[in-house]
């Protein structure tokens, strides 16, 4: 292994000049805290008379932000299943109260037909709704009314401002007995 060569009369110059303009992020404090206890027999034994600490070392403040508090960050929103349902809905037993197929529709036929599902469902009393879309693709938002995907791609937004919204428990993927990535779960709430 050979040794580093060291510094031409250049590159020395060039690293000296560099390192006056560097300051220490930090600076240590010169001498640490001092405490003057009063003798035994004094007036007050036993109690410290006077406490002195040399003052802060000035730090220079760090362009990066201080790390965000835990009151920053969202709560988990509740998201309306106990864990009862959690464990229904991931068995493939589950058969749904009522079922939808929006597949092979136009968007409006597709929202007309979702909507008056879901208004039936809710007279019958069922409580798990199966929503067939079809399988999501990536769609631009321009094309969502032509290309094939675009149920899916639409339908968490009816159902979110929708005049159902209010009676919807959770949303979940359906099983894959049940269509998986292209189906839906509804938990409809208890009247």
């Amino acid at each position: 292994m050979t040794h580093p060569r060291g510094l031409s009369p250049e590159e020395a110059a060039l690293w000296e000049r560099l390192a006056r303009t560097v300051r220490p992020i930090r600076t240590q404090p010169t001498a640490p805290p001092t405490i003057k206890v009063a003798g035994r027999n004094a007036v007050g034994a036993g109690k410290a008379e006077h406490l002195s600490r040399p003052a802060p070392a000035k730090t220079r403040t760090s362009a990066i932000s201080p790390p965000p508090k835990a009151e920053d960050f969202p709560t988990k929103a509740p998201h309306g299943l106990d864990s009862h349902w959690e464990r229904r809905l991931a068995r493939p037993s589950t058969e749904p109260d009522f079922a939808l197929d929006l597949h092979g529709h136009t968007l409006d036929q597709a929202y007309d037909r979702l909507n008056d599902g879901l208004t039936q469902a809710k007279a019958m009393g069922a409580r798990l709704v199966l929503v067939v879309t079809g399988k999501p693709r990536p769609v631009d938002a321009a094309d969502r009314a032509e290309k094939r995907g675009a149920i899916r791609a639409k339908i968490l937004d009816w159902l979110a401002a929708g005049q159902h919204a209010a009676d919807i428990a959770a949303i979940r993927k359906a099983h894959r007995r049940h269509g998986g990535e292209g189906a839906l779960y509804i938990v409809l709430k208890r009247r």
